[in-house]
C-alpha cells in the first residue's frame, strides 16, 4: 500500500527548541519519526511521541497528548515539560494534514465534533457518543490578538485537545488560515472599504468552516458532524433553536441543505443552564467558562486597529451630515461607521441621532432620526431560496434582532436579487448584512441587504 508522508514543526527561533515530526498514512495506519534540536527535553518527547505513536491507526495517534509524551519520557521537570508541549503540537500539526489527505474505513456511530475549547462545543461532544472524535480548526494567528480570547487560535486548539484527550477522544487540530484568511477575512475587509457592514461568520459557517470539517468528517469514515451552535433541524432545514437568547440559526443561515444533512445539533433542544448543568454533572473544566462574545480574528484588536493593519484602512477624516448636507461634526473615516449606530458620532449634545448611510467616496457619514433610519422595503442580492418565495412570512436582519413580518415573491432557486416588502417598519437594515428568511421557525434562504427604501 503506497504511504503519503506528512511534516511538520513545532517551536523554533522564539524558544530556541524544535520538535519535527514526519507522519507517514497507509490505509487507516500511521508510521511516526520525530527528531528536534534544542535541549534534552525537546529531543525525549520527539523520541517519545515516534515510540509511542508508530504503528498506531491514525485515530489512536490522535488519542496521544503531551501527558501521554511526558510519561513516555519518564517524566519531566516543569521546564522540561516545554518538550513535552512541542511534541504534541508538532505530532497533532502532521495528523491534522494527514486527515486531510485520509480515507479510513467508515464506522457505524463514528461522529466528528467541531471542538473550540468552550463549554458548548465540549457538551455537544459528550452527547455525540463514544466514538466521537475531536476536531479543531486553526483559522487566523496575528501576535495582537488575545489567544487566549479567540476561538480558532493555536492557544484554543490546545485547550480543545486538552478536553477531548481527558475524555479519551481522539483529536484533530486543522490548519485552515488560508481559507479563512481568503474566505472570511478579505472579503471583510473589502465590505468595509466599500462603505458596507459585512456578516463574517454567516460566510465562515457557510463557506469555509464547516464546509472543511465536513470534508474532514467524510475522510475519517465519520457519519456526521456536529457542533455546539445552537439550532435545529426539521424537513432539511434549519429550524431556531429552542432556546431563542442562544438561537444561532441565523449564523449557520448560508449552509446549503445537501451540507446540513450531515450535520447535527446536539445543543438544539436545551438551554443554556441546561448545557452548563450537564458540563458540570461530567466534571468539565468549562463548565462555567464564559461565552466568546467578539469576532474571533478581532479579540484582543479594535476594529480600526485591524482594518488599518490587514485592510490599508487608514483614517480618512470626512464630514458627518444630515439628509439636506449640513455639516454637523466631522469624522476619522466612513468605513468606521455602520448604519443604524448611535454611538461615538461627535455631535455633542441634543436630539438622538443614527447613522442612516456611509459614503467612502465622498467620506461623508449621513445621520438622521430613528423615524428617518426606518424602512418598509429592502433588497436581497445573491438571495438563495430553498422553498417558493410565498411561505417566506417573516425575515431576520441582524443575528440579535427579532423576525420582521414580510413578503416576497419568487419561486425557489437562486436569485440575483429579491425585493422583500416588511409589514412592519424596520430600522436599521445594514447593507452588507444577511438577510435571514424564515417560514415560521424554519430558515427557507439567506442573502445579502444591498439596499433600503424609506
Amino acid at each position: 500500500m503506497s504511504e503519503d508522508c506528512f511534516t511538520a514543526a513545532a517551536g523554533g527561533a522564539a524558544c530556541g527548541d524544535l520538535v519535527t515530526v514526519s507522519v507517514s498514512l497507509a490505509g487507516d495506519w500511521v508510521r511516526v519519526e520525530g527528531e528536534a534540536q534544542g535541549c534534552g527535553a525537546a529531543r525525549a518527547g520527539a523520541a517519545a511521541i515516534a515510540e509511542l505513536a508508530d504503528g498506531r491507526t491514525l485515530l489512536d495517534a490522535a488519542r496521544l497528548g503531551a501527558a501521554d509524551i511526558e510519561a513516555g519520557c519518564g517524566g519531566l521537570t516543569p521546564l522540561g515539560r516545554h518538550g513535552a508541549e512541542l511534541a504534541a503540537d508538532a505530532l497533532h500539526r502532521a495528523l491534522g494534514q494527514a486527515a486531510r489527505a485520509a480515507r479510513l474505513t467508515p464506522a457505524a456511530g463514528r461522529v466528528l465534533v467541531a471542538m473550540s475549547g468552550g463549554v458548548d462545543s465540549s457538551v455537544a461532544a459528550l452527547l455525540s457518543g463514544p466514538q466521537a472524535v475531536g476536531v479543531t480548526l486553526e483559522l487566523w494567528a496575528d501576535p495582537e490578538n488575545d489567544a487566549e480570547g479567540s476561538c480558532c487560535s493555536a492557544v484554543a486548539v490546545r485547550r480543545a485537545r486538552g478536553l477531548a484527550h481527558e475524555r479519551g477522544m481522539p483529536h484533530f487540530s486543522i490548519d485552515l488560515r488560508a481559507e479563512f484568511r481568503a474566505g472570511v477575512v478579505e472579503p471583510w475587509l473589502a465590505g468595509h472599504a466599500a462603505g458596507l457592514t459585512p456578516n463574517p461568520c454567516v460566510a465562515c459557517n457557510g463557506r469555509v468552516r464547516l464546509h472543511g470539517m465536513l470534508d474532514i468528517a467524510q475522510r475519517l469514515g465519520a457519519e456526521a458532524l456536529a457542533t455546539g451552535h445552537y439550532a435545529r433541524i426539521e424537513s432539511g432545514l434549519l429550524r431556531v433553536a429552542a432556546d431563542p437568547d442562544k438561537d444561532q440559526s441565523y449564523m449557520l443561515a448560508a449552509l446549503p441543505p445537501a451540507q446540513l444533512r450531515r450535520v447535527r445539533f446536539p445543543l438544539g433542544e436545551l438551554r443554556k443552564g441546561e448545557v452548563r448543568e450537564r458540563a458540570r454533572t461530567a466534571g468539565l473544566t468549562v463548565a462555567d467558562a464564559p461565552d466568546s462574545q467578539d469576532l474571533c480574528f478581532l479579540a484582543g484588536t479594535g476594529r480600526r486597529r485591524f482594518l488599518e493593519r490587514h485592510g490599508g484602512l487608514a483614517a480618512a477624516p470626512g464630514e458627518v451630515i444630515d439628509r439636506r448636507g449640513t455639516v454637523l461634526a466631522r469624522h476619522e473615516g466612513a468605513h468606521l461607521f455602520t448604519v443604524g449606530q448611535r454611538r461615538g458620532l461627535g455631535l455633542g449634545g441634543g436630539p438622538t441621532r443614527y447613522v442612516l448611510a456611509t459614503d467612502p467616496l465622498a467620506r461623508t457619514v449621513t445621520v438622521g432620526s430613528r423615524e428617518e433610519l426606518a424602512t418598509r422595503a429592502i433588497s436581497v442580492r445573491d438571495a438563495v431560496l430553498h422553498r417558493h418565495g410565498s411561505c417566506v412570512d417573516h425575515v431576520r436582519l441582524r443575528y440579535h434582532s427579532l423576525p420582521i413580518p414580510c413578503q416576497i415573491h419568487a419561486p425557489a432557486g437562486r436569485h440575483a436579487q429579491l425585493e422583500v416588502t416588511l409589514l412592519a417598519r424596520a430600522g436599521a437594515p445594514a447593507p452588507g448584512q444577511s438577510a435571514c428568511l424564515m417560514a415560521g421557525e424554519l430558515i427557507v434562504g439567506e442573502g445579502t441587504i444591498s439596499a433600503r427604501a424609506r
